[in-house]
């Protein structure tokens, strides 16, 4: 009998949204985590999840939405370091225990034989560097702010956002929708391998097989051949088509 591949969905998070349109940050963050994936042998399930937000700050769609995935795929989560969690003990210990609790694991790159005793510490030291880093900051403020910096407000030569800017902002806010359809379509993956390893193959087949075990399409109706098709497109089962390619 063989034994099913371990899977894990990623998740980075960088501060600004400079790091974010830049890499810096990110790429060294997922080459981490796909180091760790790849010497274990483990199965990617999801593109990475990225958030660019403050480690104080609990509120994040993307770690929302990877905890959610987890969850619904049995898949573990991987961060590169769990300061990329957060940088707030006490949302980090609940969220380790709220995850704990609903049967998702969390693992770090740096340190992926750690316990749950050790994440807490690692989670003690992360607020402690939040914290240092916001005295510093201040103190830089301050500095400033004494010789005359004028802090705040709109600059000179501030950017004015163009139509070109707009339509890509629209385009983006497309993509994320996309993405989120995406994320959706991965709750049904075990099943449908599960399908597919009995010898159940075609779309029609497959779709026959959803409706008789009263599994709902995404939208709340009957499977058709043309779902299913859709389906296995954004989990690129088949590899890529045209549906897929749109993603």
């Amino acid at each position: 009998m063989m034994t099913a591949q371990k899977r894990f969905i990623p998740y980075a998070r960088v501060s600004t949204e400079k790091q974010g349109r830049s890499g810096l940050g990110l790429e060294a963050q997922l080459r981490d985590i796909e180091g760790l994936a790849s010497s274990r042998g483990w199965l990617v399930v999801h593109e990475p999840f990225v958030d660019v937000e403050s480690g104080a700050k609990d509120e994040r769609e993307g770690l929302r939405d990877a905890l959610a995935l987890c969850r619904d795929t049995g898949a573990t989560l991987i961060v590169a370091k769990l300061d990329r969690l957060s940088r707030d003990v006490a949302f980090g210990a609940t969220l380790l225990k709220d995850a704990e609790r609903e049967g998702v694991r969390i693992v770090s790159a740096d340190m992926p034989e750690a316990d749950t005793l050790m994440l807490h510490i690692r989670l003690a030291v992360a607020e402690e560097e939040r914290r240092m880093i916001s005295r510093r900051t201040k103190s830089a403020l301050q500095s400033a702010k004494a010789r005359g910096v004028k802090l705040g407000g709109r600059r000179e030569g501030a950017h004015n956002f163009s139509d070109d800017d707009r339509a890509k902002a629209t385009e983006a806010r497309a993509a994320t929708l996309t993405r989120k359809a995406r994320r959706g379509a991965y709750v049904y993956r075990p099943i449908i391998e599960e399908l597919r390893a009995a010898g159940i193959r075609s779309n029609t087949a497959l779709a026959q097989a959803l409706n008789e075990r009263g599994i709902t399409s995404p939208r709340g109706g009957k499977w058709q051949a043309t779902s299913v098709r859709r389906l296995l497109d954004m989990l690129t089962l088949d590899g890529p088509s045209r549906h897929a390619a749109a993603i």
